[in-house]
């Protein structure tokens, strides 16, 4: 199984998309029958069938093993993956184009930029599997709380200029037949704000712990 599966396919994104099918999806991290699938999701062992055949079609999930009971075969069934995304390949006709909004200061080419990532890093992920091979890359993610908007933009300038500065320390632009070029990309966003939920939430606990 695989931490993270990214769907391609039209017909996969849609067959994923549907309530029932993501709930097994979910029940499924751990291998299951479909009687079993049924007594969890609580609807009948056909329907719960009829669910499991569209998503092996896809390959949302995979045969485990049969065990023969009497005169019936018991097929096990697992998800090929933990968790999914839906790469904006599945969308091909209107997903985002980065080369259409070019500015560093847009939202929207930041929208472009992530989902670019997602599809070329999940081909990567498919063909280093293939291959039995480890697939390099590296990630930072942080929180930083800037005081003004003028200390924001200064952090941005100042970003710039020091990845710019490593991006032509380390560059080949000799074309060396060694080399392999890679994607940077260097992101920055407000956080999301807490709802009231997760803030009553939050302080609940805070209390429980100080009990």
């Amino acid at each position: 199984m695989q931490d993270i599966a990214v769907i391609e396919d039209p017909a996969a994104a849609e067959a994923s998309l549907d309530p029932i099918r993501t709930r097994i999806l979910r029940e499924l991290v751990l291998p299951a029958s479909a009687t079993q699938l049924a007594v969890r999701v609580g609807l009948p062992r056909q329907k719960v069938n009829y669910h499991l055949k569209a998503l092996e079609r896809h390959g949302l999930v995979e045969l485990v093993e049969e065990r023969r009971k009497g005169n019936v075969t018991e097929r096990v069934l697992q998800a090929a993956a933990a968790s999914y995304l839906i790469s904006p390949s599945a969308l091909a006709a209107v997903s985002p184009d980065p080369g259409r909004f070019a500015d560093r200061f847009s939202a929207f080419w930041l929208l472009a930029l992530a989902g670019r990532m997602v599809q070329e890093v999940g081909k990567l992920i498919t063909g280093a599997a293939a291959a039995r091979q480890k697939l390099a890359t590296f990630a930072i993610d942080g929180d930083i709380t800037f005081r003004t908007a003028a200390d924001r933009a200064a952090f941005a300038e100042e970003l710039g200029v020091e990845v710019t500065r490593l991006v032509d320390k380390y560059h080949d632009g000799g074309g060396s037949p060694c080399g392999r070029r890679h994607r940077l990309v260097v992101a920055l966003h407000p956080a999301l704000k807490e709802t009231n939920a997760s803030t009553a939430t939050n302080e609940t606990a805070g209390k429980e712990q100080d009990k």
